[in-house]
């Protein structure tokens, strides 16, 4: 069995790296420098590329159909569509109700995401709105769990439109963080002066599908190294979309991840700032790589990897049961003051996978800006979200791990909202200028 595997990745790796030698000479953005007596390999950045006008007025046109709407109906009206506060069950008594339960799960979700508190939402002459009302579904209702649910249906919902599906097919994802000061004394926190100055804060570790939907999110104290979190996301996410590809920035890589990635069928991206410290390497050591060679030093031991073939594929099984999580896995490997063998080999077979990524990334440039296109994709998902938590001068104050938990989930519930209604009222606008006679690129 691991003769076989890695006679296929030698036979993978042995054609990327041909193929990429034959394209280099007409590869206009590929360069092999000297560097201490060493080949080096420099990638040039990509090019910007400006938006046709027949986007930037197709942009001006469909914002001006948008009927303008309050928060408190967005949530109202989408979840007329999905049913979604459904989901929101008593954490004791599940099977009972209380009348109008929408209304307030709604009223307590807009508090929640947009960090404003009950106050605003608070009105006696409507039951549904009272302070002990809203108070008992803030306490009994809103929870990870619940959350969970209620986003299934909402991403389930935006996969069935049409316009989200020229988007994306929901098999490709980013994962980054969002970062929120925390001003209060909490063990859940952790400094860095980069983006939380003096104080503390927690990063929510977030992963939008190529259909701009939010379908998992971690809260971990501080800022996060994104290798130990990057596959949680797809291993316990709950949500009816598929990813098979991650997209990260570039300090969320180790041979480990790529490791773990190519055992569980799943391909990791990350974008690469910095190409020239990346290490290439190879499994025929004989092999002739062309104007590759200089750069293609290092050798993988195989024999190691096929020696621990049986407790890779176990890692792989126990991960994908969901036993034990990615994270706490690696955190364990870390924790060791000796690699052990199995650490090792992982390391190896991670080589393997992430010299076939930095072959594909350095030849194919589409591949590249498809990256990037994903990256801007989580980056506006985060606009959108720093945007709607605007109460409380954008700082979350909740003390506790769950509480921080259930109210950075419910900012990402809505956030999920927000982008559902966007694009039933953006598809709709589409269709009235195309039945206008209005003709729409299908790139646009």
């Amino acid at each position: 069995m691991p003769d076989e595997e890695l006679g296929k990745l030698t036979t993978a790796l042995d054609d990327a790296y041909a193929r990429v030698a034959a394209n280099l000479p007409t590869n206009p953005f590929v360069r092999i420098e000297q560097e201490n007596g060493k080949d080096v390999l420099v990638l040039s950045p990509l090019d910007s590329v400006d938006e046709p006008d027949s986007l930037i007025k197709l942009r001006e046109d469909t914002q001006a159909l948008l009927p303008p709407a309050d928060i408190t109906d967005v949530l109202l009206e989408i979840n007329a569509r999905t049913g979604f506060a459904k989901e929101f069950t008593h954490l004791s008594e599940a099977g009972s109700r209380v009348d109008d339960l929408e209304m307030s799960v709604c009223a307590v979700l807009v508090a929640e995401a947009c960090n404003i508190g009950l106050k605003p939402l608070i009105n006696p002459r409507i039951p549904a709105l009272t302070r002990d009302r809203l108070s008992h579904i803030d306490q009994n209702y809103i929870r990870i769990d619940t959350i969970k649910k209620a986003n299934a249906c909402l991403v389930r919902a935006q996969s069935e439109i049409a316009l989200a599906q020229q988007w994306g097919g929901g098999e490709v994802a980013s994962a980054d963080g969002i970062r929120f000061v925390v001003p209060v004394r909490t063990i859940n926190s952790g400094p860095n002066p980069k983006y939380f100055g003096v104080g503390r804060g927690v990063t929510y570790y977030n992963f939008t599908s190529d259909q701009f939907t939010g379908f998992h999110g971690i809260a971990v104290p501080g800022t996060v190294r994104d290798s130990l979190y990057v596959l949680d996301g797809l291993l316990e996410q709950q949500t009816c979309l598929q990813p098979i590809e991650i997209m990260t920035d570039t300090h969320g890589y180790t041979d480990i991840v790529f490791g773990l990635f190519w055992l569980l069928g799943y391909q990791f991206s990350p974008r690469l700032a910095d190409l020239g410290e990346s290490r290439f390497w190879r499994i025929d050591k004989n092999a002739d790589y062309g104007g590759l060679n200089g750069i293609s030093r290092n050798n993988i031991n195989t024999g190691l990897i096929a020696k621990n073939w049986d407790d890779l594929l176990r890692v792989a099984g126990t991960l994908k049961s969901g036993k034990v999580s990615a994270s706490q896995f690696m955190r364990t490997l870390r924790a060791s003051s000796r690699q052990s063998a199995l650490s090792k080999a992982l390391s190896e077979l991670g080589r393997v996978a992430k010299t076939l990524y930095l072959l594909n990334y350095i030849d194919d440039e589409s591949y590249r800006r498809r990256i990037l296109i994903q990256l801007n994709r989580q980056e506006g998902r985060h606009s959108v979200a720093r945007a709607s938590f605007h109460g409380q001068r954008g700082e979350l104050r909740q003390r506790y791990r769950e509480g921080q938990e259930d109210q950075l989930g419910a900012l990402g519930l809505v956030v999920n909202v927000i982008t559902l209604w966007n694009t039933i009222y953006l598809e709709r606008a589409l269709e009235h200028l195309r039945l206008t006679g209005r003709r729409i690129e299908p790139e646009d």
